[in-house]
């Protein structure tokens, strides 16, 4: 179907830390209420745009999920893998900083195994650390800013030798070393305001797998065949400024010169619903709220949706509070729709100081309207390590949830978690700590790739707050999900088996906590021997500890894959 070749640009997405499958570390509840595992095995969604940008222009890419081939087969072994690829550039992400550890030592494989091909680095944290990364001799480039297909596209075509290296001065975003050995940093000017360019074509990602013969390694997360959820971008940027977010409003603005969101067309996206609801009938994720492009904007959306008739379960982003004529437009445009919304809270001080603006007699008026329009399953999330959040106040927002349950019944779905392991670098938070009353443990690149090494979550944990310590942070943590987990239980959100089962993980992690903590105190080599015998205790924590998987998930249709019009489309060329 497709000539046999090798790829140009190779995408590498390393786990959290690398040698996780040998380590012995409790990482704690950091993904309990995401898709991916601890070690963080779901690439970013801008793999896909950067892949279907570059195919169009003729630049051969393949995506490898390092990170989801260790976790799957204990036998993977990443330097084999890597030493059989021979393209003009590997691409690795370092967007969010749990990559910290695993995003350099691939690195380092890479520049051993192949020390005259190039590696580039991309993503938030990139961005935000890019004069620490070129100070390593395994970083060549780093691609700064969200939106980086163009610039990629230009270093490609110098690296494939296309145009000459001369051109390197101009790429914009682009920082790397001149022939004697210089840092060159290009200006950040390549941002943006529309996003017209951005497709999600999950149908070229097959394809490309297809070509290469690694269906594996293109898998964005670890159950995507049984489960295979698909996103879909309405935009870069965003309207908010939560405290905590590096993705937020004035993050953004900070360090990838950002001043606005940039939109995809309400047009690009229902093409990107129809061409995902041709292959899965699985649900489809909309990342970002509709309405932050404007009224007729999530209008146009949705008018577009009704036309196509979509059955998959649609899950749609809320980031503040919403009416009932825009959730009947939702329901007319979108049978099964689902929502996600974090007024982080229950307490208004707290929501406020993170970002959140609206009280909790409009989030529950929003959540009525949403139940009475259809709204299948409304996911309600809350934090823990809030600025002015006491342990107390945890506690209150558990009983807050307990009386939304009663209120609105099982169709609500609440979760709390810790704002686990890092402050985002570039938040408002990160950048004046005083300002919100947080204590910051670590600031370099450096800092943070060495914090994921340590035997429990609580020491990797990069902040304190002047209400709680990050022993109460973690004691607020598994205590709020112990009684939020019974509460449930009480409600039937959780079978009684798995309520107990929660319980029984919940209650282990916690003398697991105060087991490492006498071990720290230990000698390095009897430290080492304590944690190993420990291992296996440490494994059945280390995943759903304050939730069931399952809880975080959308109902699937019986036929999730579209065998036969995958393969049609795939010999047509199609899914375009």
């Amino acid at each position: 179907m497709w000539p046999l070749g090798k790829a140009d640009l190779v995408l590498l997405h390393p786990p959290s830390v690398y040698d996780f499958r040998r380590r012995v570390s409790l990482y704690g509840p950091i993904s309990d209420v995401i898709p991916s595992t601890v070690i963080f095995e779901m690439y970013p969604i801008g793999f896909t745009s950067i892949a279907e940008y570059l195919e169009s222009h003729g630049i051969r890419v393949r995506i490898l999920n390092l990170a989801y081939r260790m976790l799957k087969d204990p036998l993977f072994q990443v330097e084999d893998a890597i030493r059989r690829l021979r393209p003009k550039a590997f691409g690795i992400d370092l967007h969010w900083l749990p990559h910290a550890h695993g995003s350099l030592e691939v690195a380092k494989i890479c520049k051993l195994l192949h020390p005259h091909i190039p590696i580039i680095f991309g993503g938030f944290s990139s961005t935000y650390f890019y004069e620490e990364l070129m100070g390593r001799a395994e970083v060549d480039f780093v691609i700064r800013g969200d939106s980086t297909e163009e610039p990629l596209r230009r270093l490609m075509e110098v690296l494939c030798g296309r145009r000459p290296r001369s051109e390197l001065h101009a790429i914009p975003n682009l920082v790397w070393r001149d022939d004697g050995g210089n840092l060159v940093v290009n200006p950040l000017r390549h941002v943006p305001d529309r996003l017209d360019h951005y497709t999600d074509n999950y149908g070229r990602m097959i394809r490309t797998a297809l070509r290469y013969g690694d269906i594996q390694g293109m898998m964005p997360i670890h159950d995507w065949w049984s489960y295979p959820i698909t996103a879909v971008m309405t935009c870069r940027g965003c309207l908010y400024d939560c405290s905590f977010c590096g993705g937020s409003r004035s993050g953004l603005k900070r360090f990838a010169n950002r001043s606005a969101p940039a939109f995809r067309s309400p047009e690009r996206i229902v093409e990107d619903f129809r061409n995902i609801s041709r292959f899965t009938s699985a649900p489809i994720f909309v990342v970002g709220d509709l309405r932050q492009g404007g009224e007729a904007y999530a209008t146009r959306v949705l008018e577009g949706l009704e036309d196509l008739g979509i059955q998959n379960h649609v899950v749609l982003e809320l980031f503040t509070k919403a009416s009932a004529h825009y959730f009947r437009r939702v329901g007319k445009a979108l049978p099964h729709f689902n929502l996600e919304m974090s007024p982080e809270s229950h307490d208004l001080e707290v929501r406020k100081a993170s970002g959140k603006l609206y009280t909790n007699e409009q989030l529950e008026e929003t959540i009525a309207a949403a139940m009475d329009a259809g709204c299948e399953k409304f996911d309600i999330f809350f934090m823990i390590g809030l600025p002015n959040q006491t342990y107390d106040s945890v506690m209150k927002t558990v009983d807050y949830c307990e009386a939304l349950l009663e209120r609105f019944g099982t169709r609500l779905v609440p979760f709390i978690s810790p704002l686990a392991p890092f402050i985002d670098p570039g938040s408002p938070i990160y950048e004046d700590p005083e300002t919100f009353g947080y204590r910051l443990f670590f600031k370099c690149l450096e800092d943070f790739r060495t914090a994921l090494l340590h035997p429990h979550w609580k020491y990797a944990l990069s902040y304190e707050t002047r209400w709680m310590t990050r022993d109460q942070i973690v004691e607020a943590t598994y205590e709020a999900a112990f009684r939020l987990n019974r509460i449930k239980g009480r409600f039937g959100l959780v079978e009684s088996f798995r309520c107990r089962e929660v319980e029984e993980r919940i209650l282990l992690a916690k003398e697991l906590t105060r087991r490492i903590d006498e071990i720290m105190a230990l000698p390095e080599r009897e430290r080492a021997h304590a944690l190993e015998e420990m291992k296996e205790e440490i494994s059945r924590v280390n995943a759903d500890t304050l939730c069931e998987a399952h809880e975080i998930k959308w109902p699937l249709l019986r036929r999730n894959f579209h065998f036969l019009r995958i393969f049609l489309q795939l010999v047509k060329g199609g899914l375009r």
